[in-house]
């Protein structure tokens, strides 16, 4: 079971997420909060390990929660919902270990994989809300960029690709016909060559990078 926290502070859409939530069967929502610190608080005593968090609230929004959350317990999973408006807050939010972000709109049957594929250690980006972010900031693009740019292998540089198009370590292992412990290895070279903390920032950096 996979417990997860809805925090939103619209007592109409956290209820609503539950009841939707609740009818999967491997899906035990646990609790619903208004704002980031209150989550904070409830992850001091009970275990959670995804949280379906909202960007704008009032106390302790979106992307105070997920520091907060992030820094003292990194092994829960943070999804962000979020609007087309939201772009800023969305890459502060990834920043602090967020891992990626769902429109408020989304189908329930998205949200619900979306919601498998962060306990599975995957990265979630809205490809229309991504595009948004990389044209808001104006990233420069360049052409024809190899792994010398970055004084990575090629074979890391295949990795990081990877991991921005959304692929979990076992799949990127069978794409590279390589071991999921050699994709480990990899992976914990790439964060230090890149001064990079997790795969969200992997991910991020492919983005603004034009890798993907």
């Amino acid at each position: 079971m996979i417990k997860l926290m809805i925090v939103d502070d619209e007592m109409l859409i956290r209820e609503g997420l539950k009841l939707m939530l609740s009818s999967f069967e491997d899906i035990d929502v646990v609790t619903t909060q208004a704002n980031g610190q209150d989550a904070f608080s409830y992850c001091k005593n009970h275990p959670v390990d995804v949280i379906l968090m909202d960007i704008r609230m009032p106390i302790c929004n979106g992307v105070l929660g997920t520091r907060l959350i992030k820094e003292t317990y990194p092994q829960i999973k943070i999804l962000i919902l979020t609007t087309f408006k939201d772009t800023e807050f969305i890459q502060d939010a990834l920043h602090f270990g967020a891992s990626g972000y769902l429109l408020k709109d989304s189908s329930h049957e998205v949200i619900y994989e979306s919601i498998k594929s962060a306990v599975m250690g995957n990265i979630i980006f809205h490809p229309e809300v991504a595009s948004q972010i990389l044209t808001s900031h104006q990233f420069s693009k360049k052409e024809q960029l190899s792994h010398l740019d970055f004084q990575l292998s090629e074979k890391e540089f295949a990795i990081v690709c990877e991991i921005a198009n959304g692929l979990s370590n076992k799949e990127i292992a069978a794409k590279l016909f390589l071991s999921e412990g050699t994709i480990k290895n990899h992976i914990t070279n790439i964060l230090f060559k890149l001064n990079l903390r997790d795969r969200t920032q992997i991910a991020i950096f492919a983005l603004k990078n034009h890798l993907v």
